[in-house]
């Protein structure tokens, strides 16, 4: 059996910039002084004329980013999430967001699995922050297949858009023929008993439990939900109304984000139970990511654990 590839999403994004770069002209990357870490570095290696390092100021950065855009250039504008959606959100909301500009928001290094930075950088709220912001789409890809074809899709899109990246190397999930739209869910397993909708690094974890759970005679459905806002509602329903029961997976905070989202179109359409599974409201802290993803309960047997209780409050 081949060993699976892994590899960070951030490094999606990075190539996607330099994949678009051959492609059109009609768009410029900025950086908060992080281009190694972001992966726009790649970027500016082949169009430095195209590239700003802003320095660390990432409220100035996304100003300026909206000041480009509002003359009809396309902007890319990247650095760590927490300072992304956190230092920069007043910027993010009345310069970008207001006037609903082209501006790619490229967070990379969210959610727990930054590791050793911290709980200083381990942003787990961001997806909830921008998720306030009207007509902010977000996008929160599962591996690096589909973190490069989500930047793709983003360039086509109109309006502001918060792509969110992981420093983890992750599995890759997808392959070559795999077709990613803004807005769509993906259901990549069939079954009955249950739905568990993960995004990000968890669809990895999700498909793990798919089949754990399949040897104790449970028939898991699995969607990817990568764009979170807007939500794929219509999947979302169908699942609701097929399984009977809802598990969301993410790493995340499990206020706010994804499992937020789902609870909240179906308690208004098509109430059923929904388990969440994420980043309790806590704070992370230092550590080896893998080992914090155990100790955070963002694991394949973690999600069983919520499938069975999801199942138990099925009517």
């Amino acid at each position: 059996m081949s060993e699976v590839k892994s590899v960070a999403t951030r490094v999606g994004f990075g190539a996607a910039l330099k994949e678009l770069g051959h492609l059109r002209d009609d768009f410029i990357v900025m950086d908060a002084d992080l281009a190694a870490a972001t992966q726009t570095g790649a970027f500016k290696k082949e169009f430095p004329d195209r590239f700003y390092n802003c320095g660390i100021a990432e409220q100035n950065m996304v100003s300026i980013a909206a000041g480009i855009a509002a003359t009809g250039k396309r902007v890319i504008c990247s650095s760590f999430a927490m300072f992304a959606a956190g230092r920069a959100f007043e910027q993010i909301r009345n310069s970008v967001g207001y006037p609903h500009l082209n501006v790619i928001i490229g967070a990379t290094h969210a959610g727990i699995s930054v590791g050793e930075d911290g709980a200083t950088h381990q942003c787990n709220e961001d997806i909830a922050i921008m998720r306030t912001i009207p007509g902010m789409t977000i996008i929160n890809p599962a591996d690096e297949t589909e973190a490069r074809l989500a930047v793709h899709a983003a360039m086509e899109h109109e309006g502001p858009v918060y792509m969110r990246f992981g420093r983890l190397a992750v599995p890759v999930v997808f392959g070559d023929d795999y077709k990613f739209e803004i807005g769509k869910g993906v259901e990549l397993k069939e079954g009955n008993d249950v739905t568990i909708i993960a995004t990000g690094l968890m669809v990895n974890e999700a498909l793990i439990a798919h089949d754990l759970l399949k040897t104790e005679g449970i028939n898991a459905r699995v969607i990817n939900m990568a764009t979170i806002k807007p939500l794929d509602k219509e999947i979302v329903l169908k699942a609701a109304k097929e399984t009977g029961a809802i598990v969301t997976a993410e790493e995340h905070s499990v206020i706010g984000g994804l499992g937020s989202a789902v609870s909240e179109a179906l308690a208004e359409e098509y109430p059923v139970p929904v388990v969440k599974l994420g980043v309790n409201d806590e704070f992370g802290h230092s550590g080896p990511a893998v080992k914090l993803l155990d100790e955070f309960g963002l694991r394949a047997p973690n999600i069983v654990e919520k499938v069975k209780k999801a199942i138990s409050l099925k009517k």
